[in-house]
């Protein structure tokens, strides 16, 4: 039969190590972050040792397999879609393999959950650094300058769809009264293929009515 002492090294050790996982997703502000990993992980732990030590005779395998399915349902929350860009996946992913996690330890399964703890934190951090820096050279901001006016922000939009360009964010960040009307001033995080040629895209935008001025930075 497994001590108090046991019980609770189990759930501890579900908690940091799931807590170090939602440190890495918060540091990002993602939706599912520090608090998020450590309940998931910690009730994992808490559910599996219930399902084995709770109930003498029953089928432990049952109550974790709720788990991994009942998991998907909080997973879906930090999903989003905006258009043709899909957010939240490998968030998702992190509190799901979370879960797995806290059955390893409260199954008692601890190397395996350690191995799987380091992985999950190189994978989060040391190989998205390296995908960032792979990928630096698609990534661009293009900082745009122009009077207000109904569908400009579409256009433009539509530009970029024409040009295989994934907008993956636009900020405002200025807005001022003239003498010709509304000004405004706002940046657009995109992807672009790697041969675009990046003054011909210049040239396209400007050509759009209402445009004053353009510039485009590599965010490599």
């Amino acid at each position: 039969m497994i001590t108090n002492n046991e019980i609770i090294f189990r759930l501890v050790l579900a908690t940091i190590c799931g807590g170090l996982i939602g440190i890495e997703r918060e540091y990002h502000n993602k939706a599912g972050g520090f608090r998020t990993h450590i309940l998931v992980s910690a009730g994992s732990a808490l559910i599996m040792s219930i399902s084995m030590y709770g109930f003498l005779g029953g089928d432990p395998a049952r109550l974790a397999s709720q788990v991994v399915s009942g998991i998907g349902f909080l997973g879906a929350g930090t999903i989003m879609r905006e258009k043709s860009n899909v957010k939240g996946l490998t968030t998702a992913a992190s509190i799901w393999v979370t879960a797995g996690i806290g059955l390893a330890f409260g199954n008692g399964f601890y190397l395996g959950g350690a191995i799987t703890t380091i992985i999950v934190l190189f994978s989060l951090m040391a190989l998205g650094f390296f995908e960032h820096r792979l990928l630096s050279k698609k990534y661009n901001i293009i900082e745009v300058t122009c009077k207000e006016r109904t569908g400009l922000i579409g256009e433009i939009g539509s530009l970029m769809g024409n040009n295989d360009i994934t907008i993956k964010d636009i900020k405002f960040n200025d807005r001022q009264i003239s003498e010709d009307g509304e000004v405004i001033n706002f940046a657009l995080s995109v992807k672009t293929p790697v041969n675009i040629d990046r003054e011909e895209l210049r040239g396209k935008i400007e050509k759009i009515k209402g445009i004053i001025e353009v510039n485009m930075y590599n965010l490599g």
